[in-house]
């Protein structure tokens, strides 16, 4: 096994030989490389499933007792100071890089089909390798330089991916709001790791958490200057995992394509947040009131982004300010002190999350065969409704996925959310009741999204290609303005034309598109007889159904890593055993133990709450969607004043509020960035009014009185002397008379 440990630095590199290809073949032979563009694809799953092989056989070495490893390369700059590069082995890298590895594989696979009519298709695959590579350098990584290289180098792939469609305006303007707001994040890190160094003198994790625990409890170091550098160490973790106030470029983020919105929220970008807390575990909690902020901040999050989540109307959205909230949960989860918790709930919530998006993306593929490609439409939840009996198996899929998350066992989120909320009881009654009652939120507007995308009846009236009669699209909003009915002008009678055989790994189809974006199909029989043929929603091919076969798989299963099952008593599970090789800090929480019958109260009390939030959204959502069966029931609906319908249950301020995304983008827009422009204006001034003005003046002053002095000098030494004499009398006599 030393062997292993030793040759565990090729786990970051592993899959990058096919990202180069990619790349030079896209440089150097681009005509070539997007003809055979599609075979790469399987080289590229192959390489991540070797490196998923590998890391399993680390961490079930880890799980039968091993030991941490660390491997480190010396880069000597000078003689007083020392830099070293290496690979660190230990339960959280195993866990994070089975998690990175597992759900990589599965977006790649599922991208196959997903992107196969993008022009982008071979940029898509060398963006989402890179990052899977970069976040697995991350985990792996020794000390606080190296990390933040790869922290950086993830969020290059995050903006290339989030800003991949950069010719939509409001795709690109997403990746600079993603870019900008987690400069702030790296800025405020950057620092911190150079305020830690200057503490310590090191980068490394093992000496800094030596040094300071040694220098904390015995006043050695300022408690006031820690604590700062420690909160700007955590404000990168607050922007890269989108906590409160940073979190304003997650939902914008969902501009990207669906698999780059699988990746980012279950297994890169927001995970390297929590995983820089967790790595950094030791240090923050020797550190004068740390812990408190993360908490406060965990728990404000998971509040602010279960209220957001309620009227978004955009599928992807919706997930998004869904995952915000998650996140707050497992950011509360250290911050209270429950390690364990915390990356348990990191593993659930990925399988539960990754599924949830891909199963949204099966979604919108189904919809754009009917009202073509625009996010308005074709992610717009008011749009679908009755996908059950036309997407079955994403339909079972996504409902486990929901289930999940809103924590009904025996599913994977339950065990660790559960967890969460009995630790959060314990450490705080306040912290709790916010808790519990997000637990609450998350069942409502999960279930709002599962109602609002499968259940009840299609509210889109199908466009009819035969020619015989004019259809429109109703589209029935919720809350706010009154029915439109489009007409059918507005619907893009498009199919798929110069459909092709090209050689493929995984599927044989493969649309072909103009332009970088996805192009809106119809897809429906062109050797059908029938007159009055339409257009239905489809399930996906296979290559995208197995990925969430697969996830709906590890969402039934994977909770059972953290279910103590050999001995009751003392809950000692396949997680804990996991964690034991980890440092001292970890002790006390792997020696944790388990009062069953407290554990199925609480649990009973947990999914009360829950199953309270689903019954509350079957109320608001259920029957009234299921009545729509005509378009006579449609147009009813749709003359009706939402605000009356739902008054006595739902206020309209708080839909305004979630809708609004709590105003927080408006009040970031009206003060930061008219602020900052309007100091930029002010500065313009100044520099150019005052400085340059004064500089303007000196120059002008010296021309003028140049000027009048040429006139002066005739060259007669008698002019000269009258001049002097005149200015020495005058001198004089003023002096007389102040004297």
């Amino acid at each position: 096994m030393e062997h292993t440990y030793q040759y565990a630095w090729i786990i970051p590199f592993v899959p990058l030989p096919v990202t180069i290809s990619i790349g030079l073949g896209l440089l150097l032979i681009p005509t070539a490389a997007k003809k055979a563009r599609r075979m790469w694809s399987f080289p590229s799953v192959l390489l991540l499933s070797i490196v998923m092989i590998f890391s399993a056989d680390l961490s079930i070495y880890q799980i039968k007792g091993g030991y941490v490893y660390q491997y480190l390369c010396s880069w000597n700059i000078n003689n007083d100071f020392s830099f070293e590069f290496g690979h660190l082995i230990d339960p959280l890298t195993s866990i994070m890089s089975i998690l990175i590895t597992t759900v990589g594989i599965a977006v790649l696979f599922y991208s196959d089909n997903y992107m196969s009519h993008d022009q982008g298709y071979l940029r898509f695959f060398t963006s989402m390798s890179f990052s899977i590579i970069s976040m697995l350098g991350l985990v792996t990584s020794t000390n606080l330089v190296q990390i933040y290289i790869f922290w950086e180098l993830v969020g290059m792939c995050s903006y290339l991916l989030i800003g991949f469609w950069f010719t939509r305006p409001i795709a690109a303007n997403a990746c600079q709001k993603a870019f900008v707001t987690n400069r702030v994040g790296d800025f405020g890190l950057l620092l911190g790791i150079l305020g830690f160094y200057w503490i310590t003198g090191s980068f490394e994790f093992r000496e800094l958490f030596e040094i300071l625990n040694n220098l904390i409890p015995n006043n050695g170091v300022d408690s006031l200057f820690a604590t700062l550098c420690a909160f700007l160490l955590f404000v990168g973790a607050i922007a890269k995992s989108a906590q409160f106030p940073l979190h304003v470029w997650l939902p914008d983020a969902m501009e990207g394509p669906t698999p780059i919105s699988a990746l980012i929220h279950a297994a890169t970008m927001v995970a390297a947040g929590i995983f820089l807390v967790a790595r950094l575990f030791p240090l923050f909690r020797v550190i004068p009131h740390i812990m408190w902020i993360i908490s406060l901040v965990g728990i404000i999050t998971a509040l602010l982004g279960a209220t957001l989540s309620l009227a978004q109307r955009d599928i992807k959205r919706g997930l998004a300010y869904s995952t915000m909230s998650q996140l707050g949960y497992i950011m509360l989860a250290p911050g209270i002190g429950s390690y364990r918790a915390a990356l348990f709930h990191l593993i659930t919530h990925a399988y539960s999350k990754a599924l949830l998006f891909l199963g949204s993306g099966s979604v919108i593929h189904s919809m754009e065969s009917i009202v073509g490609y625009s996010p308005d439409k074709s992610q717009n939840m008011v749009l679908m409704g009755g996908l059950t009996k036309h997407v079955p198996i994403t339909k079972t899929t996504f409902y486990i996925g929901t289930l999940s998350l809103c924590g009904i066992p025996p599913l994977a989120c339950f065990w660790s959310k559960d967890e969460i909320l009995n630790e959060s009881w314990l450490y705080s009654p306040m912290f709790a009741i916010i808790a519990y009652s997000v637990a609450g939120l998350t069942a409502f507007y999960m279930f709002r999204i599962y109602l609002l995308t499968f259940e009840g009846h299609l509210r889109v009236q199908f466009q009819n290609y035969s020619g015989t009669k004019n259809s429109s699209l109703y589209s029935i909003p919720i809350w706010g303005k009154e029915g439109m009915g489009l007409s059918n002008k507005n619907l893009p009678l498009l199919v798929i034309n110069n459909t092709k055989e090209r050689l493929s790994f995984f599927s044989n189809k493969l649309y072909q598109m103009e332009g970088n974006a996805r192009n809106p199909m119809q897809f429906y029989s062109t050797h059908s007889n029938n007159k009055d043929t339409s257009i239905y929603p489809h399930e996906s091919e296979n290559t995208m159904l197995l990925p969430l076969l697969i996830l709906f798989l590890f969402t039934l299963f994977v909770g059972s890593i953290g279910i103590p099952f050999e001995r009751l008593g003392t809950g000692f599970d396949i997680l804990s055993k996991w964690l034991i090789p980890q440092i001292t800090f970890l002790q006390k929480d792997l020696n944790y133990s388990v009062d069953w019958y407290e554990f199925i109260i609480n649990s009973i009390f947990s999914v009360s709450i829950a199953c309270f939030g689903i019954f509350i959204a079957s109320l608001f959502y259920g029957p009234v969607y299921s009545s729509f069966q005509n378009l006579d029931l449609i147009n009813s609906f749709v003359k009706m004043n939402p605000k009356r319908i739902f008054s006595d249950q739902i206020k309209y301020g708080i839909y305004d509020w979630s809708y609004n995304r709590g105003y927080i983008d408006i009040f970031y827009a009206t003060f930061l960035i008219k602020g900052i422009r309007r100091l930029a204006l002010l500065t313009h001034f100044f520099d150019k009014r005052i400085i340059d003005g004064i500089t303007n003046s000196v120059g002008i002053t010296t021309f003028f009185i140049g000027e009048g002095i040429k006139y002066v000098g005739g060259g007669r030494i008698s002019s000269y002397l009258f001049i002097y004499l005149s200015c020495v009398l005058g001198f004089f006599f003023f002096l007389f008379l102040y004297i």
